[in-house]
């Protein structure tokens, strides 16, 4: 049922019942009920149909909107999957390239290092794409997928997620999702850390805030204009999200990386 079907119901249904019962008095109950009780009984037969009208009409619309935030959901992760294909096919093509070419010169040193970048490359891709969020709320499904991650890494990590029901919009989650995973793997493949911190907050009127650290060796070039492909995307996607982004040296040794939304408020 449309929007526009609600529409002409909800002017029509009030004026149906009451000219309906009106037509009905004058012309066929005046002789055995007074004025008095005709407004009665017009003001209670309207009140309980409006009732049971406004009823449905709410639960059918609750109903229809529900299915549209599934498919917003579905359609943020259908997209969400693709780009990672991209980023996967893009990756490898490139790296094959490169092995390619160290094995002509007989270098194979590089290719070995090639070769375990491959390797890495695909598994981190694999497990991000089985991982994809779906089910849930979002402090759920972000602390599963970090217990997995901790238990693929061996490094550990302590969560502090606090994440209103419907904060987020499907498409908002995603890349945030996306940016986490960006996070972590590069703790994974460069930090050689042991523990691994997340603080993940929102709120109504200030907005939202996410914090990863990590205990590591520290990033090399922390600065804005760095063109690590991994850093790249986390800006990206804190674009998309009208985001500000943060990256410095842990003071204890590490990193931070903090992400924090411009505009207050909810996310959408």
């Amino acid at each position: 049922m449309s929007y526009r079907i609600f529409y002409w119901l909800t002017f029509l249904i009030p004026t149906i019942i009451i000219g309906g019962f009106e037509f009905i008095r004058h012309d066929f109950l005046l002789p055995y009920m007074s004025m008095e009780a005709g407004n009665v009984y017009i003001t209670l037969l309207t009140l309980f149909l409006s009732f049971l009208f406004a009823t449905w009409m709410f639960h059918t619309l609750k109903q229809m909107n529900a299915r549209i935030v599934e498919e917003q959901a579905r359609r943020a992760v259908y997209e969400e999957r693709e780009r990672l294909a991209r980023e996967l096919h893009d990756g490898i093509a490139q790296s094959l390239f490169f092995l390619n070419v160290k094995l002509k010169q007989g270098h194979l040193d590089d290719a070995r290092v090639a070769v375990s970048a491959i390797d890495n490359h695909v598994r981190q891709a694999i497990f991000n794409l089985r991982s994809l969020p779906e089910e849930g709320s979002l402090d759920q499904r972000l602390e599963k997928w970090l217990a997995q991650w901790s238990a693929l890494s061996g490094i550990d990590v302590i969560s502090e997620l606090h994440v209103k029901d419907g904060f987020f919009t499907p498409t908002a989650e995603v890349q945030l999702f996306g940016i986490i995973q960006e996070a972590f793997a590069n703790i994974r493949k460069h930090s050689q850390a042991k523990h691994s911190w997340i603080h993940l907050t929102t709120d109504e009127t200030t907005g939202w805030v996410i914090a990863v650290e990590d205990d590591g060796i520290g990033i090399s070039n922390p600065s804005p204009d760095t063109k690590k492909y991994g850093l790249s995307m986390m800006r990206e996607r804190a674009r998309q999200l009208n985001a500000a982004i943060d990256i410095q040296l842990r003071p204890a040794g590490g990193t931070i990386i903090r992400l924090s939304s411009q505009s207050g408020g909810k996310t959408l």
